[in-house]
């Protein structure tokens, strides 16, 4: 066989493989079902089967209800609208109409109330999962950049720091407390190829909220990002908080100027290490009467915060299940979830019920009508969190190495706590705190 009866075949292979290939093709193309759109046709029906004639709806009849859509009544949510829309708001194009800005805050409202996946909520906001979960992280930044400099202010100077200390004294009776500090773990579904990083000792994967919150349930400081892996103790001391107190930045007032020569001490629990700025309980064990009602004392006004997540995660139940977007974007959401917190105890009102004195309801540990707990005429306590996070890097991770044991107190942080307790079972104490210990 010549060179050119070689040719002729491998022409003719080459044309039977494509023809052999564009019949495949073909059928193929007969098999599939639908051809592919640019997006499904009833979801293109939002404006007549979305939520949005039910909110209508509510806001004019049901009042009621129409809060606990979104947790807030309209008034509250046409002033977040106003504020969030020059960042929310996107252009109609020749090719398709954009989501409106109402519906683009609707929906991640309706999301952190709920938490419900995102291709659950599809049905409800006729929004595709694909433009959920760019429009939830988006919208909740926005959220944040509006509201964190009215209700998320941290303190800055010592008259400040003193409004904060005359509230826990009069709702908690604890003198020149600037705060109560404490962890949450904020469920999340397991990151790529993270392994045990986000892996905590509760047994699920958390990324930790880090808060200080005053004596009126609002945070004045949170951090969120770390892993769960990392301890509260640990978690703290990568916050801008804690290397500014550390550096005595935080303008604190100093020990002369407080009531009872007493230091400004925030408070917390075990998990912390000890500072003449952080008190913490005296172990367990081998306690005398007077470390039990110290104790007693530190933890009454240390249950703020505990209190402070309860009602973040009953009014937000986003936290009631692992949150399944990425790192960066849980990131938003909790600060989002944190500053509407603030926001709503401000324009809404306390969401627990007044509660009576200690002696009256033993479910209520207070010794003052908490009416007084919330005074929202306090308007120097105003939140303020990492959220000024332009400096640091929320996300930034501790690496994987074991975590390093408290550190020993010292001397002076040992005479803080010392003088508190002789100060709470002397002069500071008050009737009913030995029916407690």
């Amino acid at each position: 066989m010549d060179e050119y009866q070689l040719k002729i075949l491998y022409c003719q292979a080459v044309a039977v493989n494509g023809l052999d290939r564009e019949r495949r093709m073909r059928e193929r193309r007969e098999r599939r079902p639908t051809r592919s759109c640019w997006t499904k046709q009833w979801l293109l029906e939002r404006d007549a089967m979305s939520h949005t004639p039910l909110l209508r709806e509510l806001r004019d009849n049901n009042p009621e209800d129409y809060r606990n859509y979104l947790r807030m009544n309209d008034d509250m949510f046409q002033e977040l609208l106003q504020l969030v829309t020059p960042l929310i708001v996107k252009q109609d194009t020749v090719m398709r109409r954009a989501i409106s800005a109402e519906e683009r805050l609707v929906a991640p409202l309706r999301y952190l109330a709920t938490g419900r996946p995102l291709q659950d909520l599809k049905f409800s906001t006729l929004i595709s999962p694909q433009a959920l979960g760019v429009i939830i992280p988006e919208t909740c930044k926005a959220l944040y950049s509006v509201l964190r400099k009215d209700y998320l202010k941290f303190p800055t100077k010592a008259e400040e720091w003193k409004v904060i200390a005359r509230d826990f004294e009069d709702c908690w009776n604890f003198p020149n407390c600037g705060g109560a500090i404490d962890g949450k773990h904020v469920r999340i579904s397991p990151p790529t190829k993270s392994g045990s990083l986000y892996y905590n000792y509760k047994g699920y994967f958390s990324i930790v909220l880090m808060a200080i919150v005053n004596a009126n349930y609002e945070f004045i400081f949170v951090d969120v990002g770390k892993n769960g892996r990392a301890s509260d103790g640990g978690s703290i001391k990568d916050t801008v908080f804690y290397e500014r107190l550390l550096c005595n930045q935080l303008d604190l007032p100093k020990a002369e100027d407080c009531m009872h020569g007493l230091n400004y001490v925030f408070v917390a629990d075990e998990a912390f290490a000890l500072h003449e700025h952080i008190m913490k309980p005296y172990p367990q064990r081998n306690l005398s009467k007077e470390k039990r009602i110290f104790n007693y004392r530190l933890s009454r006004a240390r249950r703020i915060v505990e209190n402070a997540f309860g009602i973040l995660s009953s009014r937000f139940r986003i936290f009631h299940s692992a949150i399944g977007l990425r790192v960066d974007k849980i990131d938003w959401v909790v600060l989002a979830c944190c500053v509407l917190h603030n926001y709503l105890r401000r324009k809404a009102g306390p969401k627990c019920p007044p509660s009576t004195t200690p002696a009256n309801n033993p479910d209520v540990d207070s010794a003052r009508p908490p009416a007084q707990a919330d005074n929202s005429d306090v308007d120097s306590a105003r939140l303020p969190a990492q959220a000024d996070n332009s400096d640091v890097d929320s996300a930034r991770l501790p690496g994987l190495e074991r975590p390093q044991s408290t550190p020993n107190p010292t001397l002076k942080a040992r005479k803080v706590r010392d003088d508190y307790l002789t100060f709470f079972n002397g002069v500071g104490a008050v009737d009913w705190q030995d029916s407690y210990i």
